[in-house]
């Protein structure tokens, strides 16, 4: 049996987080410095917390659930204290890219993220189709590094991985640059930003008299299928008049240099301003 230590369990990821790791055969200690963490814990999942350094006494996994505002200041009252060997499970690639853990060369970082559900999947469940997030009802997939530590640790992190986040149909080995370019470079820099935009495109065509329900109806399901044949989900091609609406929008909607965003400087920059 391995022995987790979770931090950050009553925050709103570390109860997600809690709830997962009560259904496998981890043995997890609890930290939670919040007494609201604490009740929403104890809520949750019926867990009471520990005092940080009886959890992480003999643990060989600690799992840091917890904002990247404050993961450095966690992991520098953390990590010294911690046995040689122990791995160091964190959630998001931002600390990590921004040098935020403290060096220490005899232990592993782990670092680990979900995809969330994909748009399109085949979930047979209303419970599966409403989990848009993951790690509740719907299959989703996980990219994961092993920033530093032996090799055999990438299949325990694997495994702490595809336990946290469950249910879980793939997992994909990056590295830490490489996950930094999915978020916030890909996932949020470039999608969000774009979704954003076309939520702005529904509201004025509505402001300028579309009623709300055809146009969200009109663009969510143009999205639907529109995001099939780009994607490769169905074979298919757009229309003549479609491709000459791309040929003539995109270059109304987008720089021509756009794709700097992905440049190392400009993610270091964006990571810098979310740490």
């Amino acid at each position: 049996m391995t022995t987790v230590a979770l931090f950050g369990a009553g925050g709103k990821m570390g109860v997600r987080l809690s709830r997962n790791l009560a259904k496998t055969d981890f043995s997890v200690r609890h930290v939670e410095p919040s007494e609201q963490g604490q009740a929403r814990l104890k809520d949750a999942i019926g867990a009471d917390c520990i005092d940080a350094d009886v959890a992480i006494d003999g643990a060989e996994v600690v799992i840091l659930a917890i904002p990247d505002t404050v993961i450095g200041k966690v992991a520098a009252a953390v990590v010294p204290k911690l046995a040689p060997g122990t791995i160091v499970v964190v959630l998001d690639a931002a600390a990590p890219f921004a040098g935020h853990l403290p060096e220490r060369a005899d232990i592993t970082y782990f670092v680990t993220h979900p995809c969330h559900p994909p748009i399109f999947n085949d979930e047979a469940t209303p419970e599966g189709r409403a989990d848009h997030f993951g790690g509740v009802a719907a299959q989703q997939g996980v990219v994961s590094a092993l920033m530093q530590g032996p090799d055999e640790h990438y299949e325990i992190g694997d495994r702490v991985a595809r336990a946290i986040y469950a249910p879980v149909a793939r997992t994909y080995r990056v590295t830490v640059e490489q996950m930094a370019l999915l978020e916030p470079g890909l996932s949020e820099t470039v999608c969000a930003s774009l979704l954003v935009v076309m939520r702005e495109a529904m509201d004025e065509v509505v402001r300028r008299g579309v009623p709300k329900d055809a146009a969200r109806d009109f663009l969510l399901g143009h999205m639907n299928i529109l995001g099939a044949v780009i994607f490769d989900e169905v074979e298919g091609v757009f229309s003549d008049a479609c491709n000459k609406a791309i040929e003539f929008g995109k270059p109304m909607l987008m720089r021509d240099d756009w794709k700097r965003v992905f440049e190392p400087e400009e993610i270091a920059a964006s990571i810098k301003r979310i740490t």
